[in-house]
């Protein structure tokens, strides 16, 4: 089972959380402050970090912001508000996903489950590596190169990109990457969405303002060129 990093200075939420995830077999640590926790990570090497995003001292947006700078390590963001300004602010910053709190272990359980879940095996006839311009995408090793580069892409960035890059030039609205990258059923957040697609181009476009490989159509949604 995945090892989780809980950052949270909530005691109660912090028990609740810990608690839950344990009984489910999770190896848990946690942190009551940003500090802490990055004192944490570096110590249990967790496979994903549960990050409060309201957090006393250094916050949860700085924290991330911290993380991301020598990591992709899979982040879900914990929220009181979903409507709060923060959170579009903690998505760009290079979080995964987020949980609007309280929520009930099953769904924290899922979402990690989702965040976490790889690509399955590349389909039929379909080569292992791709070239589209000067991207370079091997669907059987989860990388991608720029330029002979290798790019540093967090879990949904990638599945972001592979999912749009597996069906070029078909147009994809949000509700539809909102299924089938983060696994939401429900009318999701398209945040979600427009974060990690404005993220990706940042790292693979060589202008994000004129983006080549990830178009918008407004009112429709995106589609993978290049042009």
């Amino acid at each position: 089972m995945p090892r989780v990093l809980l950052i949270e200075d909530d005691p109660s939420v912090r028990e609740g959380v810990e608690l839950g995830l344990r009984r489910r077999g999770h190896e848990v640590r946690t942190a009551a402050t940003g500090e802490a926790g990055l004192d944490a990570l570096r110590e249990f090497r967790p496979d994903l970090l549960l990050l409060d995003l309201m957090l006393p001292g250094m916050n949860g947006v700085q924290v991330c912001r911290r993380v991301r700078e020598d990591s992709q390590l899979p982040i879900i963001m914990l929220t009181a508000r979903g409507d709060d300004f923060d959170v579009v602010i903690g998505l760009e910053a290079g979080a995964d996903d987020y949980i609007v709190k309280p929520a009930r272990t099953e769904v924290i359980e899922a979402r990690i489950r989702a965040v976490l879940r790889r690509i399955d095996e590349p389909g039929a006839g379909r080569p292992a590596v791709e070239f589209h311009g000067d991207l370079a995408i091997d669907r059987a090793g989860l990388t991608v190169a720029k330029s002979g580069e290798r790019l540093a892409l967090a879990p949904s960035e990638l599945k972001l990109l592979l999912h749009l890059s597996a069906a070029p030039e078909q147009v994809f609205s949000r509700q539809q990457l909102l299924e089938h990258v983060w696994e939401h059923s429900y009318h999701g957040d398209a945040r979600l969405v427009d974060a990690c697609v404005r993220r990706l181009r940042t790292k693979i476009e060589d202008s994000s303002g004129s983006p080549r490989y990830i178009q918008t159509l407004r009112g429709f949604g995106y589609r993978f060129g290049p042009l």
